[in-house]
């Protein structure tokens, strides 16, 4: 009887389930995207396919297959297939996993896969108690996670597994999705609708299905046929996939700097605006515009620092939301100065002679006057004071060793 009511609900939840859920993929086959590790000939595919996987990382951003993935190794596989999650799990429960896989093991010689979602969340101690059982092979580790594995996985755990790095999906597997997906709430998608969605969805499947379903039901409610404005309403926010300290903060801080410095305002300003949106440190973003405005202009317009000061100052000033327009015209002026790395090269070519040389003493014309004895050392002696001698300003100043080096080469 308890497995009668059980199936009946199971068969309830299937049906109620978000559509995301009812169209998750059982097959390789069936799975869009990720061409980069399960197509034809890839390793991982081939791995799968042959029963064979080792202990694995699948990261990558949010609605991109990572646990689709494992649950079809899982109905691949003739090894028990244990899940758990990071969030709700103890070491208790690991080691619980490893006791039954010893059992397993030399009981049935049966082995164990244990997927662990957004292992991440695990912290070194609950890690540590996977290591043995992973490199004993005891058990094959999957584990899945959004945050970048080298930040957040210890190494030791890290060196024994392949990494497997999920991208988003690009507008064509979003759109095959999406067809799906109209297939399955026997609704008509047209092209322009589909490009909408996937536009929206920031390359995760879940969104965009999530995003059709909500359009679908809410067309349902005025008893009307799924048409842009019920696709725009449901797609009023785009997800903003943004980590303020792992890989997406030093990928757009990067993008932004760059395009900076290749003169690409029309980019500065939208990587500026994203980082904005998605909560980044604004006084990280004034910090790297004032590097960045000697590092890549310099003296070719030595206003660029006084601007992007004057933007960290007017950060403090006004706070944000206001200070997001003093930070956009100093990107903008940035973007559009001229461009040197004078600067940047003369301090690292005068630096790498000091760390090889050594701190060499200034020529004994140049060296302190002041000093108790100093002119009866020598100190001075020789020294031309080029405003009332002009061959002063033709002298060369370095140390005796150095005589000749050029650091400074200003463009034309």
């Amino acid at each position: 009887m308890d497995d009668l009511f059980g199936d009946a609900a199971d068969a309830q939840l299937q049906q109620r389930a978000p559509l995301a859920a009812r169209l998750r993929p059982t097959t390789l086959d069936d799975f869009e995207g990720q061409d980069q590790i399960i197509g034809a000939g890839m390793a991982l595919r081939r791995a799968v396919e042959a029963d064979q996987l080792a202990s694995s990382i699948f990261h990558g951003p949010p609605g991109t297959g990572k646990t689709t993935l494992a649950r079809i190794v899982a109905s691949a596989t003739g090894a028990r297939f244990t899940e758990l999650s990071a969030v709700t799990s103890s070491v208790r429960d690991v080691r619980a996993v490893l006791e039954q896989a010893r059992e397993d093991l030399g009981s049935r010689g049966v082995r164990t896969i244990l997927f662990l979602d957004e292992i991440h969340r695990f912290n070194k101690a609950q890690q540590d108690a996977l290591l043995p059982a992973v490199e004993t092979g005891l058990v094959v580790l999957i584990g899945a996670t959004t945050e970048n594995p080298y930040f957040e996985v210890n190494p030791a755990l890290l060196s024994r597994c392949q990494l497997y790095e999920l991208e988003p999906l690009d507008k064509k597997a979003l759109a095959r999705v999406l067809q799906r997906g109209a297939a399955e709430l026997k609704i008509q998608l047209a092209a322009e609708e589909t490009d909408t969605i996937a536009r929206n969805a920031g390359g995760d499947a879940r969104t965009a299905l999530t995003i059709l379903e909500l359009a679908a039901s809410s067309a349902a409610a005025e008893d009307a046929v799924v048409g842009m404005a019920h696709i725009e309403d449901a797609a009023r926010k785009r997800p903003l996939h943004y980590d303020k300290n792992g890989d997406r903060h030093y990928d757009f801080a990067s993008a932004l700097i760059k395009s900076i410095r290749g003169s690409d305002p029309d980019a500065a300003i939208y990587y500026l605006a994203a980082m904005l949106e998605a909560g980044e440190d604004p006084r990280f973003i004034a910090r790297r515009l004032v590097v960045h405005a000697s590092e890549d202009i310099g003296n070719a317009d030595p206003r660029a620092l006084e601007v992007a000061t004057a933007a960290a100052s007017a950060l403090e000033l006004v706070g944000l939301p206001e200070a997001r327009l003093n930070l956009a015209q100093a990107a903008l002026y940035l973007a559009t100065a001229p461009k040197s790395n004078s600067v940047l090269v003369a301090l690292q070519q005068a630096t790498d002679d000091v760390r090889t040389h050594g701190a060499q003493r200034p020529p004994a014309a140049l060296r302190d006057t002041h000093g108790r004895g100093s002119r009866e050392r020598g100190h001075g002696k020789g020294y031309r004071y080029p405003h009332d001698d002009p061959a002063g300003f033709e002298v060369d100043h370095l140390p005796d060793e150095l005589r000749g080096r050029s650091y400074y080469k200003p463009p034309e």
